[in-house]
């Protein structure tokens, strides 16, 4: 059985930073694209960034390019994203995505298995 479990969300100030973690069981990881995605009330889900399967290449949000950073160790078969400089708007639940096939990065019907998400409130 495929689980993704975020972790790291929370509160926090605006111009502040949080690590979310997303760790994965049940897939090779190593062999999947992982992705972040948020979703704000009232939106739609978006991109936020995603790396490839080695690590190797990372893709971003424009709205997110050079605050948050993602890496992944496949070892642990986890994937984290540092956010910085956190801005009211970046505040929506939070979800860790797996794709293996879909060379689509950055559409959220393209991946496969899905997080239960972490929430990320920022006040001003």
């Amino acid at each position: 059985q495929v689980q993704l479990v975020e972790s790291g969300g929370g509160l926090m100030q605006a111009g502040g930073s949080l690590r979310l973690l997303c760790t994965a069981s049940g897939l090779a990881s190593s062999t999947y694209r992982m992705a972040w995605f948020r979703q704000a009330p009232g939106k739609e889900r978006e991109f936020v960034a995603a790396i490839t399967r080695s690590g190797g290449t990372t893709y971003y949000a424009d709205s997110v390019k050079g605050r948050f950073t993602i890496s992944r160790d496949n070892a642990k078969s986890t994937v984290s994203l540092q956010m910085n400089k956190l801005q009211p708007e970046d505040t929506a639940v939070y979800y860790c995505a797996a794709e293996r096939f879909s060379a689509l990065v950055t559409r959220p019907d393209e991946y496969g298995y899905w997080g239960q998400g972490t929430q990320v409130t920022v006040s001003s």
